[in-house]
């Protein structure tokens, strides 16, 4: 029989609706229970995509002498992180602070107000890993609050406080960002780098695309040292392992230093956030490889992430995520035998020979006596081995890739999470825009606009942004997050497609982030202000695997200044950066986006706006000129004239030059002269 998770649209809550386990999901009706009998809660959060999640689900969720436990003495919810992080960022400092660290499934104990008192995150059915068995936790708090309920509450009231204290910010300063904060910040990042295997940190080891952003903004202004950092670290990660060289797209993490054994889930976000690296590094020096992986990953994203139509022929979203585990194992459809590829590759004895030579594969593998596809050869090594034209060589791996692509696609796929969440898809719009303009792709800045108008049609149906889309159904306030994300990528998209839908829509959602999540004393909360669910309203500012919401929406102020002329959005922007400047400067990689921010502010965007038949031969060449190379530097502006009331101020105003498209391009509120050639643009923009 199933139980109540069985009327949700989550794609992992419906994984434990058959569970003997009376679960609810997070709402009025379970905390109502719990507080009309006096029971603690007992709350797992997790997602569908987690693999420790399927293993305690089926150690513990799944056995009914579990279960009669659970029901018997608790309330029992269940959370999916990715469609409620306010509630994920709430609990999550709670087990930090109760055990000095955290992560998923998260598994914490509330009273029935919703204060938490207790909580880990996976617990074994026995006794193993120097943890107590989940069962011995259970019969633990359940006599703890029978007979000491309340030493339990006053241990509640003071973990709430100390949570409460953490998400305070410090007091806006007004004085102007020091440029040593970046200069400290990019020090700090250099001494940690890791120069054998690439990245920061030991294992589990995670990409950390952010941080590469911002030292790739750092080598476009000339920083040779950041220019290094970040192409060591992109080479080392495209080497395969935790990079899909078959097709294409990142793992979640690697487990390993060396990035060869993911733990092998794909997350929407690191793709969108990873491909844009590699984007900008190839735009940065040109490096062939890099846009072979950023393209890869882009279509990944759009043949294995990319909603499905509908019944109503409804697509454009992108779905959150694949599992590691098909088959009951984990990174069992990613991983071969050299059998596998000689039966893949038949009928191409010569081309087996040379996928086997450039994949490392040997009779023992390189992972439980299977290989994870790595390159282990370089292409001027194949070429010397093979008597090839070193150039042929990425071509030719590219033409095999797609055979073992075909071969791989007719095993048991990983179980995909198909819902469509706003934030992530607004990373992913951002890519796909930026993708389509910078490599003149159409299909990329096709997928863009599907994207977007399938977001501003679906999740937004009134004065408010949604958060999660499955099925037809959206649901969940949005976050802020949400907001700045979608906003950021419809500004991206107007950029590459001029249309002044895009731009309004960008400046209309900035209206709501403003009205509903604004903090009076400066800054944004996480959740809207009508989410009346929550123990207090969470401000999670450090960055994750996803960038703060308030590291997005200070970046959408300083945007849509530049476009606006607004200066009240560029100086609420200035002001939260002044809060987070001192903690940014000595942890770097938890605050990677902030930096991104500081460095466009400290900089300042130039404005450029383009006047003019946008589809003229002249127009086009100033609009190659612009999106020839990585211009982070810049937002832009372009209309046909007359120009529409609906655009942005920044081209109100501007008159061509000898009736030629014209550019006029601004910076620090001082215009340069306007031009119509290339070349002049060129100067104007270097």
């Amino acid at each position: 029989m199933p139980n109540r998770l069985a009327a949700t649209n989550s794609p992992y809550l419906l994984q434990h609706q058959d569970n003997p386990v009376e679960w609810y999901p997070w709402g009025a009706e379970a905390l109502d229970r719990a507080r009309q009998e006096n029971k603690p809660i007992f709350l797992s959060i997790g997602y569908a995509a987690c693999h420790w999640c399927h293993v305690m689900a089926h150690e513990s969720f799944e056995d009914p002498a579990t279960a009669a436990l659970m029901n018997e003495h608790f309330v029992n919810i269940k959370v999916d992180r990715e469609e409620r992080p306010d509630l994920d960022s709430i609990y999550m400092q709670a087990v930090v602070a109760l055990t000095g660290q955290g992560g998923w499934p998260m598994s914490v104990f509330l009273t029935p107000d919703g204060a938490p008192f207790f909580g880990g995150t996976y617990y074994p059915p026995v006794r193993r890993y120097n943890m107590p068995s989940f069962m011995e936790v259970l019969q633990g708090v359940a006599r703890a609050w029978r007979e000491e309920q309340s030493k339990l509450l006053q241990s509640s009231q003071e973990l709430t406080q100390h949570v409460l204290q953490t998400i305070q910010m410090p007091a806006v300063t007004h004085t102007p960002l020091n440029p040593r904060t970046l200069e400290d910040a990019t020090a700090q990042l250099s001494q940690a780098y890791d120069w054998k295997a690439g990245g920061w940190g030991k294992a589990p080891k995670f990409p950390q695309p952010m941080t590469i952003e911002y030292l790739l903004l750092c080598a476009a202004g000339g920083d040779q040292k950041a220019a290094e950092i970040s192409t060591h670290a992109l080479h080392a990660m495209a080497q395969g392992g935790m990079y899909d060289l078959i097709g294409g797209g990142f793992a979640r993490y690697s487990t390993d230093n060396d990035w060869l054994v993911p733990h092998f889930e794909k997350m929407l976000y690191d793709n969108a956030l990873l491909g844009r690296a590699y984007l900008h590094a190839y735009l940065l020096n040109g490096g062939a490889a890099f846009r072979q992986v950023c393209e890869a990953t882009l279509d990944f994203m759009l043949r294995e992430l990319l909603a499905a139509p509908d019944d109503e022929g409804l697509a454009g979203g992108f779905y959150s995520s694949l599992d590691a585990d098909s088959e009951g194992e984990e990174g069992k459809f990613y991983i071969w035998t050299e059998d596998e590829v000689l039966q893949a590759l038949e009928s191409q004895p010569i081309e087996a020979e040379l996928i086997l030579a450039a994949y490392g594969f040997t009779p023992g593998g390189n992972f439980e006596g299977r290989t994870i596809p790595r390159r282990t050869l370089s292409d001027r090594e194949l070429a010397e081995r093979f008597g090839l034209d070193a150039a042929t060589i990425p071509v030719r791996l590219a033409e095999i890739n797609q055979s073992l692509l075909a071969f791989r696609s007719r095993r048991i796929r990983p179980g995909t999470d198909d819902k469509v969440l706003t934030a992530w898809n607004g990373l992913a719009l951002i890519l796909f825009a930026e993708a389509g303009r910078y490599l003149n792709r159409p299909d990329y800045l096709a997928a863009a606009r599907r994207t977007a108008d399938f977001l501003l049609s679906e999740l937004h149906p009134a004065d408010r942004l949604l958060r999660s889309w499955r099925a037809g159904k959206a649901s969940h306030n949005a976050t802020l997050e949400d907001y700045a994300a979608l906003i950021l990528g419809l500004l991206a998209l107007y950029q590459s497609d001029p249309d002044p839908y895009w731009y309004n829509s960008a400046l209309d959602l900035n209206q709501e982030m403003l009205a509903y999540f604004s903090d009076p004393d400066g800054g944004f909360f996480d959740t809207h202000v009508e989410q009346s669910d929550l123990l207090f309203r969470p401000r999670d500012i450090q960055d994750n695997a996803t960038p703060s919401g308030s590291a997005l929406a200070a970046l959408a102020l300083l945007q849509l200044a530049a476009f606006t002329g607004e200066l009240d959005f560029r100086d609420r922007a200035a002001a939260m950066f002044s809060q987070v400047e001192a903690a940014a400067s000595r942890y770097p990689t938890a605050f990677a986006f902030w930096l991104q921010g500081m460095h466009a502010l400290l900089h300042a965007y130039k404005e450029v706006a383009l006047v003019g038949d946008l589809e003229s031969h002249a127009a086009q060449d100033l609009l190659k000129t612009i999106w020839e190379t990585y211009r982070p530097g810049i937002v832009l502006a372009a209309s046909r004239l007359p120009v529409p009331e609906n655009a942005p101020p920044l081209l109100q105003d501007r008159p061509l030059l000898q009736d030629q498209p014209t550019v006029y391009v601004c910076q620090n509120f001082v215009c340069q002269r306007p031009v119509t050639r290339a070349s002049e643009l060129q100067a104007l923009l270097r």
